[in-house]
């Protein structure tokens, strides 16, 4: 049974800085693409950044310049740095693994809100 377990959530002041972590108790880690999403109440979860196997980078327009996604395969963990937080960051922030055929699987989510 895959498990994605997310960490590094919390209560941050505008303009701070979090780190949200996701391990994997999965084998062969570096095969699967890893993404970060995100779900404020009321709303849709959208796309945060992605990470392909392959190197590939991906982020919303709305965190350019302010995340960082990044991967330690021999940890089979996912990053995301996130820097200059704002009051529309809040939401509970999930991390994803798929191959890219049959198989994907989500975390349970952590809460990140900013707020002064």
């Amino acid at each position: 049974q895959v498990q994605l377990v997310e960490s590094g959530g919390g209560l941050v002041q505008p303009g701070g800085s979090l780190r949200l972590s996701c391990a994997a108790s999965v084998t062969a880690f570096s095969i699967y693409n890893v993404a970060w999403y995100r779900q404020a109440p009321g709303k849709q979860r959208d796309l945060v950044a992605s990470l392909t196997r392959a190197g590939i980078i991906n982020y919303a327009d709305s965190v350019k310049g302010r995340f960082t996604i990044s991967r330690d395969n021999a940890k089979s963990t996912v990053y995301l740095q996130m820097n200059s937080l704002k009051p529309e960051d809040t939401a509970v922030y999930y991390c994803k693994l798929w191959d890219g055929y049959s198989r994907e699987f989500w975390g349970q989510g952590t809460q990140v809100t900013v707020s002064s």
